[in-house]
């Protein structure tokens, strides 16, 4: 099973105030990545971190070997990788596009207005913008290419988010949980 999340900004003492994260310190919040994560994530499974993962390479390290499943890494803009961290992820790479069942995935750290075959049907996650300020634009932007009639599907897989709750999600569930809001 494929899983997707986004902007853990593990050991980042900030990371807390961003999105008014519900923890007292950083390793409660470590604690709850950990524990949602093995509560649906099984050894065989693929998770594909949207970037943002750690902002401190040891303590990435220290949460990275107690997650279950293949970990994939797209990198996200404070992701500063060393040879110890990155070879614990299958591959780290900018972008890519992945087959999740009948789905074409394009993943990216970064929302793209344009990406690869979003006309024909593949659909676009991302994470980065948070709940700031290019939150709100970026989502009346696809709404507005929704209203003309073009497939034009992108879900914010940030960590942060109601319907991510900070556990790794299958394509479904992002689909369905982030129409709900």
């Amino acid at each position: 099973m494929k899983r997707y999340i986004s902007d853990y900004h593990i050991g980042h003492p900030n990371a807390l105030k961003f999105d008014a994260r519900p923890f007292s310190s950083l390793d409660e919040m470590h604690e709850t990545i950990i524990n949602n994560w093995n509560s649906v994530v099984g050894n065989g499974d693929e998770v594909y971190i949207l970037g943002d993962f750690a902002w401190k390479n040891d303590t990435g390290l220290e949460v990275l070997k107690k997650l279950k499943g293949r970990k994939y890494l797209i990198l996200g803009n404070h992701d500063r990788m060393n040879a110890e961290l990155e070879k614990q992820f299958v591959w780290v790479k900018e972008m890519e596009t992945v087959k999740d069942g009948e789905n074409h995935v394009v993943l990216c750290h970064y929302p793209i207005a344009h990406w690869k075959n979003a006309d024909y049907g593949y659909i676009h996650l991302y994470g980065h913008i948070h709940t700031g300020r290019d939150y709100e634009p970026y989502k009346e932007y696809a709404e507005k290419m929704k209203a003309r009639d073009l497939p034009y599907e992108c879900y914010n897989v940030g960590c942060m988010l109601p319907y991510m709750d900070y556990t790794p999600r299958t394509l479904k569930e992002i689909v369905e949980n982030s129409k709900a809001i």
